[in-house]
């Protein structure tokens, strides 16, 4: 993370205030103005103030994040998972691709859907990382080593797993739902998170400019932690690609495919990618793509089709929708072009 102990710095839709200490944190409103985006600044959204007691606050807190998810499609988000729980998280990742050798690690290399866990190793132009795949929900998967490996990224699952379902209730009553609409449409409880830890090479080692290409993630939203900035790009609704600069103790979220499709395009699931110019040491990341359960069905809801707006998705259920593109669940590939029909191209 950024060198910033202590202390966070808030950048809202284009308005950056001042770095304030983290304790006052929780007390300060970040539903700001949203009218200044000539720099495609990353808004931030307040976990807790989405449930604060107080109703006015709460309000607004709502009002932004709506706001969030449509004007941009991607927001930090803090006080969501406790600090030290993100940090050992990472740092297990970090263990395990020094603490174990290559030949341990491709014990899970096995391309087949019915191994949860997956090893890969990419090395050329288009693509530069190693990583490490696993099944996080709803069956959690993981290596056995390290020793604390699994402990630790167990912990941060379950508290993102957490989030996702409080993240849902927020959309939920912002698009006029009860809170438990897109739990329901999605069918959380059983929700197919699939979890992707990467390790990027200095720019020096790396052969090619690409961590990553450009794509978008199925799914609800994809989250995403990372040891050191810098390297992960989105593309905004302007057509701008912004570097994402995750401050001290938040976590990145790009709305997916799935909302969009759900929606009927009302949020977008933004391209992203990855770059490796800037990288001077390796760069560690952990992106969960947090999606509808296998058996889910999904297509544009009736509540954001008339008329006007036609269905703009084909429908079908996650699982076909993963393996659309001939590639299986574990591998997540978005199908979003294959299932927009003929009217919304």
């Amino acid at each position: 993370m950024a060198n910033t102990a202590g202390l966070l710095t808030q950048q809202s839709f284009g308005l950056e205030t001042k770095v304030i200490p983290r304790p006052l944190a929780n007390s300060i409103n970040l539903a700001v103005s949203f009218t200044d985006q000539s720099n495609d600044q990353v808004p931030t959204v307040d976990y807790s103030l989405l449930f604060s007691d107080d109703q006015n606050e709460r309000a607004k807190s709502l009002d932004h994040l709506g706001k969030a998810c449509q004007e941009f499609g991607f927001f930090y988000l803090i006080n969501g998972v406790e600090e030290s729980v993100v940090e050992a998280a990472l740092k297990g990742v970090s263990d395990f691709f020094e603490l174990t050798n290559q030949e341990e690690r491709s014990e899970y290399s096995k391309k087949n859907s019915r191994y949860r866990i997956r090893w890969g190793l990419r090395s050329h132009a288009g693509e530069n990382r190693e990583y490490l795949k696993v099944v996080a929900h709803p069956e959690y998967h993981c290596p056995t080593k390290p020793a604390h490996f699994r402990d630790a990224i167990g912990e941060y699952f379950k508290g993102m797993h957490e989030v996702e379902l409080g993240l849902a209730k927020a959309i939920s009553r912002i698009l006029g739902h009860e809170e438990t609409y897109i739990e329901k449409e999605f069918k959380l409880e059983a929700g197919f998170d699939v979890c992707a830890m990467n390790l990027y090479p200095p720019s020096f080692k790396s052969k090619g400019s690409i961590g990553v290409p450009d794509h978008t993630d199925p799914g609800f939203f994809v989250s995403l932690i990372q040891d050191v900035n810098g390297g992960l790009q989105v593309l905004s609704h302007k057509g701008n690609w912004v570097t994402v600069s995750i401050p001290r103790n938040a976590i990145f979220i790009n709305l997916g495919d799935h909302m969009e499709i759900l929606s009927n395009g009302k949020y977008k699931s933004h391209i992203h990618q990855v770059v490796l110019d800037n990288n001077r040491v390796k760069r560690i990341s952990v992106a969960t793509l947090h999606g509808p359960s296998l058996d889910t069905f999904v297509a544009p809801a009736p509540g954001f089709v008339d008329e006007s707006r036609p269905p703009a998705y084909r429908g079908m259920t996650y699982k076909q929708s993963l393996e659309l593109n001939g590639s299986d669940e574990i591998d997540v590939q978005s199908s979003l072009s294959q299932l927009r029909t003929p009217l919304a191209v």
